[in-house]
């Protein structure tokens, strides 16, 4: 991927956090590289590289610069909402899919070869699967280090290499320090909580308006499986490797999150779907210039800047929540997704009682066991989707394609535009989808002083695009 080297220098020399993430900048004459925001002085030109990725950086021999710490930025909001098999490469990379099932895993959920994919991911980000892998195993590796007691050879394992020498030898090539240094360094003691606890920050780029994110989740939180309390959110989480729990706390600059983990290899996944649940990649000054730009949001978008897209820890979720819904109040849906998880159904509880939403074989069993509160035809369209998903022909992964999951969605029986544009915005992250015939957003524009008709609704939300997602966020709150 070409970068532009004058308005990267520039971001770099006025230390530009929105730019945290997009790339990183490769300092020659002291080996490091760093995040564009780096405190330190503004390195000479001629001694600077530009790098897509940091896996990049480390390809060219350089280490991770131990003040700005380019290995915590956030992810770039580029792969987070590209559609295309190098964004969906990412996405899936970041969940752990490498380290469990190897390239080939990777080329075969994405339908390509491993040749071809190392191409693709060479060309935009200067580094292949392999080398991309490896630097999130280390970004992993530094948080058990500094955040656990764990002995290094656990360590090791749990962040995903497959050897004590390969992390003694990617530890000290990424970060000039041997893992013993970096535990020598870290100046306190583990995080309290006893084994399988982990708390780590968790950056974005600011502006970020999370009061409106915890307001979404506590009207829907589904007893048992998560909860909004002081300020924090709670909820249970399905991973590769076993259950687990993760509080979210928003503090000032990151997200504090404490995960409990029966398995320490599912740190990497926990924390990737944490972010996309919050939308912590996202650009929100790109979204707010486009959406302020409009004279019918601008005030709301001045009153509230960063108000971010709620998206899932788990597709398969997002659409049982999208049809229960349908043409019912967020209540009433909560209510019905109540009766319909009670007796729960979920694996067994994770830390103080909270679960993970049931799988697609689970919830096939429970709403054949009860009627849920549901009329027939919609406990059918669940029954439908959840054999699509257990039978391997609906991929709600954050690496499947998008344009076909909603082919595959439209051609379930009660499934519609609303319910699949849904799915998209939410369950798969699309920051461009317009709901026009959903009540609330025909409220919220009304409030406005919009138009309501659908038609003529969707026609003015063009002048939104590419952030249609975000308009939809900020017409249900005005709606509200």
């Amino acid at each position: 991927m070409e970068l532009d080297f004058e308005r990267c220098y520039r971001a770099v020399d006025s230390r530009d956090q929105r730019f945290d993430g997009w790339f990183y900048t490769g300092v020659t004459s002291t080996g490091i590289y760093c995040r564009p925001s780096c405190p330190a002085v503004t390195p000479k030109r001629h001694n600077v590289r530009f790098f897509p990725s940091a896996a990049a950086a480390q390809g060219a021999g350089l280490r991770a610069c131990r003040r700005c710490r380019p290995d915590a930025a956030p992810g770039s909001p580029e792969w987070d909402v590209r559609a295309d098999v190098v964004g969906r490469a990412m996405r899936l990379i970041a969940d752990g899919v490498v380290d469990r099932d190897g390239v080939p895993g990777l080329a075969a959920r994405l339908g390509y070869t491993d040749r071809h994919l190392h191409r693709m991911l060479h060309a935009e980000l200067g580094a292949g699967p392999l080398a991309l892998a490896r630097a999130q195993r280390a970004q992993t590796a530094r948080l058990l280090i500094e955040t656990t007691g764990l002995g290094l050879a656990e360590i090791a394992f749990a962040a995903g290499f497959g050897s004590v020498r390969q992390f003694n030898d990617t530890v000290r090539e990424v970060f000039a320090r041997t893992p013993s240094e970096l535990r020598a360094a870290r100046g306190r003691g583990p995080a309290a909580g006893g084994p399988g606890t982990i708390t780590v920050r968790l950056a974005y780029r600011p502006p970020w308006h999370a009061a409106s994110l915890l307001e979404f989740l506590t009207l829907r939180a589904l007893p048992g499986v998560e909860e909004v309390r002081d300020g924090t959110y709670r909820r249970g989480l399905c991973l590769p490797h076993g259950p687990g729990e993760v509080a979210l706390t928003p503090a000032t600059g990151h997200v504090a999150a404490t995960f409990r983990l029966a398995d320490l290899r599912d740190l990497a996944p926990a924390v990737a779907r944490c972010r996309r649940l919050l939308d912590l990649d996202a650009d929100p000054v790109a979204v707010d210039q486009t959406l302020g730009a409009d004279p019918a949001l601008a005030a709301v978008v001045d009153a509230e800047p960063g108000v971010r897209l709620p998206r899932a820890i788990d597709g398969f979720e997002t659409a049982v929540r999208a049809v229960v819904g349908q043409q019912v109040s967020v209540t009433a849906a909560r209510t019905t997704l109540i009766h319909l998880l009670t007796p729960p159904t979920g694996g067994p509880p994770a830390g103080d009682g909270l679960r993970g939403f049931p799988g697609a074989a689970e919830v096939l069993h429970a709403v054949d066991g009860t009627a849920g509160g549901m009329p027939a035809r919609r406990r059918e369209t669940i029954r439908a989707l959840a054999r699509a998903v257990v039978d391997g022909r609906l991929d709600l992964a954050p690496g499947g394609d998008p344009a076909e999951t909603r082919r595959q969605l439209l051609t379930l029986p009660g499934i519609g535009e609303w319910t699949a544009g849904y799915v998209a915005m939410r369950g798969l992250g699309d920051p461009d989808v317009f709901l026009p015939t959903d009540l609330a957003v025909r409220r919220g524009a009304r409030a406005l002083g919009l138009p309501d008709d659908p038609k003529e609704l969707d026609a003015y939300a063009q002048r939104w695009r590419p952030w249609r997602s975000y308009a939809v966020i900020r017409l249900w709150r005005a709606a509200a």
